[in-house]
């Protein structure tokens, strides 16, 4: 069991969670600025004016990744940072691309590998009060397009981009339950504005064209002198039937990854959206025309993977309801039998599973004809770790095992199932803003004191993940 030799590992953040900065050197603010502002939508009021503080410590978090080991660092830019206003027509704030071009070349010269996101759901808030932002099918892939070129032009030394992380998260978390920015949801309690039947579905498509048009201008006009590759980050959980037995509960695990992960991998692959999605939403589905499909199809270099945990699903009887995202399915921590999935965390919706792990690996290498494939998110959260202060909380030894048999998971699906994964990031680099969740939840293999200056120190975790991939790599 073992993985290949110029396997890379490393770590992942994202901008708006860790950078802090928020009106620093031109930047202009972005949908999540907008929305910790309104009251209730962030744990405890928090926002993301300080976080880590990353941006006035890229220095540090180099250091950090050098002493961890780390051969590749997967990060995001913030959109706004770089054209606050957003748009194609805007003026570009040259401070905040010069931070990004700096940033690169201090990760190269410290031998690490980086992964740019160009999207990491922070949109420029004001795309979205000029033209509501994502659900402009003709306005947003457009100035996504001309946003994506400028920071091709300007950082030619990264080789490895990712167009979208989640767009599961951007198209149902923010605009079907309201739970993300911009906070869309038919829920009146929580929102004046939404419609959950129909937005997210739009939202989706509008993404999609965007990550080709931003593939075509890779490809066509900085591929060529540059080299470099290219593609999106999708988010999905392993699926087993409730009732291994009942062909309905297996259709509908089956079913759960396809309205998660196939809703934008099969355009991509496959040129159109799966059966399954198309039965159920009929027309509120958008169709694809021609130019969109061209755009689409076959614009992966690779398959970039966010991937957390396991679920069993059960099937429902009669019509889904219009508001339905899952594919008209409950998902449950337990099965049948009373087998649990796996153990509690912080988050509702995380209990590891390695096993699904290795199985998701293993479907989506099937289904999509085993393309290379990079790990760009992996982690967990710890129940209660918010509550431990130093030295209790830096001995995070849950992490360790779900880091350790994750790994394993992987490497037997490159070694025993043909996979062929290339590379695996941690999520993450750094307790961080985990969203709605503001920072009760902790997912970092380095520990930020929030209260003392965000100063950093290296969990268990961090310092073992060397040791755990070396121990999985093939030696030359």
């Amino acid at each position: 069991m073992s993985l290949p030799a110029d396997f890379l590992w490393g770590f992942a953040t994202a901008s708006f969670q860790i950078e802090g900065a928020t009106k620093q050197d031109g930047r202009g603010p972005s949908i999540w600025d907008t929305f910790c502002e309104i009251e209730g939508k962030i744990a405890h009021g928090a926002n993301g004016d300080v976080a880590c503080d990353s941006y006035n410590r890229t220095a540090e978090d180099i250091k950090l990744l050098k002493e961890l080991g780390a051969k590749c660092y997967r990060f995001s830019l913030s959109w706004s940072r770089i054209i606050p206003l957003g748009g194609r027509n805007d003026p570009i704030n040259q401070k905040g691309l010069d931070h990004y071009v700096k940033f690169v070349d201090d990760l190269l010269e410290a031998g690490i590998t980086p992964f740019i996101t160009l999207y990491h759901w922070d949109a420029p808030d004001a795309l979205d009060k000029r033209y509501g932002g994502l659900l402009n099918r003709t306005e947003f892939p457009l100035d996504f397009e001309s946003y994506a070129r400028v920071v091709f032009k300007a950082i030619p030394k990264c080789k490895n981009w990712i167009t979208f992380n989640e767009p599961w998260c951007s198209s149902i978390l923010a605009y079907s339950t309201g739970y993300f920015a911009p906070g869309h949801t038919s829920d009146r309690t929580k929102s004046p504005i939404g419609d959950s039947s129909r937005e997210p579905w739009i939202v989706g498509h509008n993404l999609l064209v965007a990550h080709g048009r931003a593939v075509k201008v890779y490809r066509e006009e900085f591929k060529p002198a540059n080299g470099g590759q290219i593609g999106i980050t999708l988010n999905g959980d392993y699926t087993y039937p409730w009732d291994p037995e009942d062909p309905e509960d297996v259709k509908a695990a089956n079913r759960k990854i396809e309205f998660a992960i196939s809703w934008f991998a099969d355009p991509i692959y496959f040129g159109k959206y799966p059966d399954s999605m198309l039965e159920q939403l009929g027309d509120r589905l958008p169709t694809f025309t021609d130019e969109e499909r061209a755009l689409v199809q076959g614009s992966n270099d690779f398959y970039g993977m966010n991937h957390y945990t396991a679920d069993y699903v059960k099937h429902k009887t009669g019509a889904a309801h219009e508001d339905d995202f899952l594919g008209n399915l409950e998902t449950t921590s337990y099965d049948k039998n009373g087998n649990c999935i796996g153990p509690e965390t912080q988050s509702f919706w995380l209990r590891p599973n390695p096993e699904g792990f290795r199985g998701l690996i293993v479907w989506l290498s099937k289904r999509y004809g085993y393309p290379p494939i990079y790990v760009t998110e992996n982690g967990t959260s710890i129940k209660g770790e918010n509550d431990l202060k130093p030295p209790e909380i830096l001995n995070d030894e849950f992490r360790v095992k779900y880091f350790h048999d994750y790994a394993h998971a992987l490497a037997k699906a490159v070694s025993e199932d043909g996979c062929d994964v290339k590379g695996y990031m941690a999520w993450s680099l750094m307790d961080n803003f985990e969203w709605a969740e503001g920072y009760e939840t902790r997912f970092g293999c380095t520990y930020v004191d929030y209260e003392g200056g965000q100063t950093r120190t290296a969990k268990e975790s961090g310092k073992q993940m060397k040791g755990l991939f070396d121990s999985l790599i093939k030696n030359d």
